[in-house]
């Protein structure tokens, strides 16, 4: 396969970014998109110039840390991770448009690569469990009614990508953090916190600049762990409940 690959190119948060156009041949259907930008940025390295920086870690689907909006879709068009999107979803001769999420909560560093530290205060700011557990197996031995139990393994998929803020016309963070206290507040062990949780990580999340959700839905079209809409509905009712009950 050969693309022409346009690429936004950015030398830092305060520089001017530009679409970019780079040829790419001997493209495998088989290979990943970013091995595809690994055979790119080889090209590049040998030729003296710049390679293009972008995020990956496990190229598993796991981390999360390697999207990147595909002509104009978060994660490409296929509802998984980039590091899992292959190229076989491009056709020879295809011009592919690849630019890093779009958010103001998520500024550019470098090229592909943006600051995604905000939903790392997100959680810091109430993303966690006081009660005492213990070892795996004493945790095991707290009963938790399957529909909870099935509700916090369902949220507890979110992987934190931000294609759900990429995706939103709004740059929501609604998606993320609905998936963290819908996981968290289901299960015994997140009840100290229940109240003070949702509070303390929403407020967070407006004053790192997410957008307002308007319930569009693109959120959940671009989640590769395909996060349930309903759990900005749960989000919606946590706060609700916390906000009656007096807790600031």
């Amino acid at each position: 396969m050969k693309l022409t690959v346009r690429i936004w190119r950015q030398d830092g948060p305060d520089a001017a970014g530009e679409l970019v156009s780079y040829p790419v041949d001997d493209i495998s259907p088989d290979m990943s998109f970013l091995e595809m930008l690994d055979g790119l940025n080889e090209r590049l390295t040998l030729s003296g110039e710049q390679p293009v920086a972008f995020d990956h870690d496990c190229r598993e689907g796991i981390c999360g840390s390697c999207g990147v909006v595909i002509n104009g879709r978060a994660h490409g068009p296929e509802q998984t991770t980039t590091c899992q999107l292959h190229m076989r979803s491009f056709a020879d001769g295809d011009t592919v448009d690849v630019e890093p999420w779009r958010s103001r909560a998520f500024p550019v560093i470098k090229d592909l690569v943006v600051d995604r530290s905000a939903f790392d205060r997100i959680i810091q700011a109430g993303g966690y469990v006081t009660a005492p557990t213990g070892t795996a197996p004493d945790a095991h031995a707290t009963p938790v009614p399957k529909p909870d139990a099935d509700t916090a393994f369902e949220n507890a998929a979110c992987i934190g990508c931000g294609a759900c803020v990429a995706a939103c016309p709004n740059g929501s963070g609604m998606l993320f953090l609905s998936a963290k206290i819908s996981h968290l507040n289901a299960l015994p062990q997140g009840q100290p916190e229940r109240e003070s949780r949702v509070l303390d990580m929403v407020n967070t999340m407006d004053t790192e600049g997410f957008g307002g959700c308007t319930n569009s839905g693109e959120c959940t079209i671009a989640c590769p762990k395909e996060i349930p809409f309903d759990s900005i509905t749960t989000l919606n009712r946590e706060f609700l409940h916390a906000l009656r009950s007096g807790r600031t």
